[in-house]
Order: C-alpha cells, then structure tokens, then sequence
C-alpha cells in the first residue's frame, strides 16, 4: 500500500469516529476504543510488538492444557484453509499467538506481517484486528482489510473466534488470517464457520482432558458443543461453555450436582434412594456379565448381602 492510500484510510478511520460518537456499528466502535482509550494512529507504521523468546516461553507454559487440547483441532482447520494462503493462529487471552499452522511457502509473508508467535494483537497494542477485537468482544467475526484500525494491516482479512477452558472461562481466540486480496464474502463466511467449530472442538477436548475418569455427555437438544462430564456418582462435575450457557451456569468450578436433573428431567431429581441403590446393583450385574458374586465384589458387599437387595428391590437372579 502506497503512502497516499495509507493516509486515505487513516483519514477514513478519523472521520467515522468522528462522525459516529454513539458508536452504534460496532467496527466504528472499536475505532473508537483504539483511538480514544488506547491513544493509537491509525497511520502508525511501526511493525507489531513482539514479546522476547522467555516471555513466549512463560506464556506458552501458563496456557500448555489448552494447547495440548488444541493439536487435533488446529491441525483439521489448517487442512482445510491452508491450501488457499492462509495461516492459523492460537492466541493467548492478552492476544498473542503461541501455536501457530502455515504453509512453509507463505512463511516468510506472514512472518513480515507479524501473524507469528509471539507477536502482540491485543486491541490495545494493534486496534481494531481480529484476534484482539474478538477477544474484547467474545464474539466469532472477521476483520477485513480495510476494516482494520492501522493502516498498514489493510491488507490483511482475519477471521476469529473465541476459545473458553474447561470452566467456561476466556482463555484465547483461533484465528484464521489471509493477506490475498481475492477473498469473496461467501469465502470468508465458510472460515468463520470451520473456525467456530474448531474452537468448539478445542473446548470439547479440554473438557475431557480435565475430567480423564468422567463420561462426557451431550445434553438433550441442544448444541453440539454442549457437553457435560458427569462423574462415577452420576453428578455433572464440569460442563463447556456452551453448556453452561444452555443451563445458565456461570463459568468457574461447579458445585456437582444430579446429571438427571439435565440428562432426564426436572421430575428425575427427587429420585428415591431405592431407585439409586436399584439402579447401582443393575449397573454392578450388567458389568459383571450378570454374575452376581462378581457384581458384588465390585460393590464392596457380600454375595447374601447382595442377594437380599436384590430380593428386596424385586431384581430377579440373571439366568
């Protein structure tokens, strides 16, 4: 981009904030944010700030249960966009990048734009871009060339979605950035969908991931990334984010309670403690084959002992 272009958009940029004071589009509003809370120029052309080798290091430490969950996922996103000149980045909470997917042969371009590791896209450091305005916002979006607060990142188009830990909380954003200038709108909305996804599936993985002895279950009609763990007890111990959301949780450590609650109605949770001890001896007997010494080894209790439940609760001796 020549220097008269460069100045076109920064005068471009000035004159929507300054015609827009209530901000109500939001790309204008975090115009708005970039200039007035952050005190940035749109016509700024110092290259991103990069953060040194140790600080990358720390950073990569504090987010290393998410990245390990990220592998599978970043890996999928980056076979289906990176044949068409993109890269795909994950970033921290601060909106650095600390994983990173590219072609080799589109390496050196990307490094100049600074969609590396290590590089800072918050808001506050770069204005208006995908990764640091998505993660103000919390919301899936694209940054389009020109829809970008500094003028030197207009030829970038950046795709961005919000990544949550295993409590629910903002950990990140997964985004997906191109510098080709032939990126129709029809394009861009498939790239925003794949990286939607990818970010439910990271979240999904980071979920089973915290909870190793726990059955992941998806809750009845509801969005795919609604996913609960529910423990040996059949009590929900961790939910994603998106299951919060159809429960009304907030994000944070759960207080356990009865998966049927969720799992199989409202009218399910004064279940009785002879329908609980039932269903524990049926669930004992159908591990065991049916072998009624063996279930009751597995439950701690004698084989008369079991016999004399079983009586009790009307559970018939397996043939």
């Amino acid at each position: 981009m020549d220097g008269r272009s460069l100045l076109h958009h920064s005068d471009r940029v000035l004159a929507a904030i300054d015609a827009n004071r209530s901000a109500r589009s939001a790309l204008v509003a975090s115009w708005q944010r970039s200039c007035r809370l952050h005190q940035l120029d749109p016509a700024e052309r110092r290259a991103p700030r990069r953060i040194s080798d140790r600080e990358l290091a720390e950073a990569r430490q504090r987010l290393e249960p998410l990245i390990r969950s990220a592998q599978a996922a970043l890996d999928q996103l980056f076979l289906a966009v990176g044949g068409v000149g993109c890269c795909v980045l994950l970033a921290d909470r601060e909106g650095i990048p600390l994983e990173r997917r590219g072609a080799p042969g589109d390496d050196e371009t990307f490094r100049q734009w600074g969609l590396w590791t290590g590089t800072v896209w918050s808001e506050e450091s770069e204005g208006t871009n995908g990764i640091g305005t998505c993660l103000v916002e919390r919301r899936t979006l694209t940054i389009h060339r020109d829809q970008h607060f500094h003028s030197r990142n207009t030829l970038l188009s950046c795709t961005t979605a919000p990544v949550h830990d295993h409590e629910g909380r903002l950990a990140g954003a997964l985004d997906v950035s191109s510098c080709r200038a032939d990126l129709t709108e029809g394009f861009v909305s498939l790239i925003a969908t794949a990286a939607g996804d990818a970010a439910r599936r990271i979240e999904a993985e980071s979920l089973r991931l915290a909870y190793p002895k726990a059955r992941i279950m998806l809750l009845p009609s509801a969005d795919a990334g609604a996913l609960i763990a529910v423990d040996g007890d059949d009590l929900v111990i961790g939910a994603t984010r998106t299951a919060r959301g159809a429960l009304g949780l907030a994000a944070g450590p759960l207080d356990p309670f009865p998966a049927a609650e969720v799992l199989g109605g409202r009218e399910r949770a004064g279940i009785c403690l002879s329908d609980a001890e039932r269903g524990a001896l049926l669930r004992a007997l159908a591990s065991a084959g049916g072998n009624v010494s063996q279930a009751a080894r597995r439950l701690g209790i004698s084989r008369a002992t079991m016999h004399r439940k079983m009586a009790r609760l009307g559970i018939r001796r397996p043939h």
